[in-house]
Formats: structure tokens, sequence, C-alpha cells
């Protein structure tokens, strides 16, 4: 009976709100992954933001991206797994923000509300996520 409840508390149930944040968040986040990883030059000259910086990015993705689409296909998503994602969505977000006042990039204004719309974008999903965990 300890293991089934253990078993029970270390996944989430999977609610309606987790499974298409999870989903949204793979599909949004492959997409931008194969988007920065091509085509990080034209979106440098677009935004003003460095190529490497935009490519690196779409590369550290697409690993991210694979992990959340397993926890979108898991029957019952690993909780742990779900929160190891919000967390390094917050931190995305977070960073993103951060990086318009370190001075270490200077984007035009296209590239500062790309950045930023990325940012809001992956907060908001990383709270779906967090309020789909919590009704689990």
């Amino acid at each position: 009976m300890t293991a089934t409840t253990a078993a029970t508390t270390a996944s989430a149930r999977r609610t309606p709100l987790l499974t298409r944040a999870l989903q949204t968040d793979a599909v949004l986040g492959g997409g931008f992954a194969v988007i920065l990883t091509a085509a990080a030059t034209p979106l440098a000259g677009l935004l003003d933001l460095p190529v490497p910086l935009l490519r690196w990015a779409g590369i550290a993705l697409l690993p991210l991206t694979a992990f959340i689409a397993y926890l979108a296909t898991r029957p019952a998503p690993p909780k742990r797994g779900v929160q190891a994602l919000i967390a390094v969505n917050v931190l995305w977000a977070v960073d993103s923000i951060g990086l318009l006042f370190t001075g270490w990039v200077d984007p035009n204004p296209l590239g500062v509300a790309f950045v930023v719309a990325q940012a809001l974008l992956v907060f908001a999903l990383a709270e779906f996520q967090y309020m789909g965990l919590r009704r689990s």
C-alpha cells in the first residue's frame, strides 16, 4: 500500500490543462529550436542580435524540447520532471529579460520586442504548467 501511494504521488495525474500546456510547450519549443538554429543569420540581421546567441539558443532548445515531448506523452508525467521544466522555463524567461539589461546585446526595437515576447510566452507556459500540476 505504501508503494502504491508513493508511486501515485511521484506522478502527476494527467489533467487537460497540464496536457495542453506541455503539448503547446513542446510544439512551440520545437518550432523555435528549428527556426533559431536554421535561420540564425537572417534573424540576427532583422533583430540586431548576435548570430551565436540565436543559434545556441536554438540548439539548447532541442534537448529541452525532447524532454518536454517526453513529459507530454506520459500517461502520468513525473511531478519532479514537470517541476524541473517549470523552473527551467521561469529561468529562461528571467534570463531573457535580464539579458536586455546586461549590455551584452544591443538589439533594435524589433529585437527587444522579440526577446520580451518570447520571455512572456515562456513565462505564461510555466504558469499554465504550474496550474496544471496543482490540479493534478
